[in-house]
């Protein structure tokens, strides 16, 4: 059977996070890594990697207040095979959604994404609220970080409780968990079934170490919910993709994890607006 993928997480700047002192021992400590962690990748080689694989699409995150050209540049010389993840700097304020406004204008931005533990504020903190109703306006998706994160940083902030009133303040907002949501799946599965805005992607978590209750869930009611993601090259996308193929699931559930779940919550026919006409 020929594989169709998309994967919504993969880093192809690393280098830029080189001399930051947290991701060196990161790399030491946690991942113990060689050098070669912070290696940058080039678009070519990450387009000939893709279409060896099956992979058809790629999301790489950006900072709209100041993107690196570099990354957009793959948007650029492959349209259609690469989009762009949004991540503002929310202390920002407004000024960093002018900017991610801005930069969607020019460039496939596709969804936004934060990650709790850089703030060490849970994602119902005020803070993040004038981003949902941004990406609300936008019909843009919202990723957030959720599950206790494997360096030695802040994890109680990602317990994925912490959607619950998020999902019931902004139905129109599409939220996905990123990088599953260990130790809570039972609770993040609980809320998918709450909440029909709310989805995940198992971004930076091997598939082979997926719980039972969550291969259940996708098995089950949650075969629309569940979408692959890698975090590439800290988890390759080849590895999480071949893992994947070996995952107990039912006929056409596969298709629904690897390509058709993100391509209808990430690509999927935009809503009107109030006061907007078809």
């Amino acid at each position: 059977m020929a594989i169709k993928a998309i994967d919504p997480w993969v880093n192809v700047s690393m280098g830029a996070m080189a001399d930051t002192p947290f991701m060196q021992k990161v790399k030491d400590e946690y991942f113990k890594a060689g050098d070669d962690f912070f290696r940058n990748i080039e678009a070519d080689e990450l387009i000939e990697r893709m279409n060896r694989i099956g992979m058809e699409k790629c999301f790489l995150t950006v900072d709209p207040h100041r993107p690196e050209q570099r990354v957009l540049d793959f948007t650029t010389k492959y349209p259609g095979r690469f989009y762009l993840a949004a991540q503002p700097r929310l202390k920002k304020g407004m000024k960093a959604l002018w900017a991610m406004e801005d930069l969607a204008r020019d460039y496939p931005v596709i969804m936004a994404r934060v990650t709790p533990f850089e703030l060490d504020l849970p994602p119902n903190d005020p803070i993040y609220y004038p981003l949902y109703a941004k990406c609300v306006e936008m019909d843009m998706p919202v990723g957030v970080n959720t599950g206790l994160p494997g360096p030695p940083v802040p994890g109680e902030c990602q317990n994925p409780m912490y959607l619950d009133r998020v999902c019931l303040h902004f139905p129109e907002l599409k939220l996905i968990m990123q990088h599953g949501a260990d130790p809570w799946w039972e609770l993040a599965i609980r809320l998918m079934i709450k909440y029909r805005n709310l989805y995940m992607m198992t971004s930076a978590y091997s598939p082979k170490y997926l719980p039972e209750s969550l291969l259940h869930y996708m098995n089950t009611r949650g075969k629309h919910k569940i979408m692959f993601a890698s975090d590439h090259p800290v988890l390759s996308m080849d590895r999480c993709l071949a893992e994947a193929q070996e995952l107990d699931l039912r006929p056409g559930i596969l298709e629904h994890y690897l390509y058709d779940n993100a391509q209808a919550v990430l690509f999927g026919q935009r809503k009107p607006r109030h006061g907007e006409f078809k």
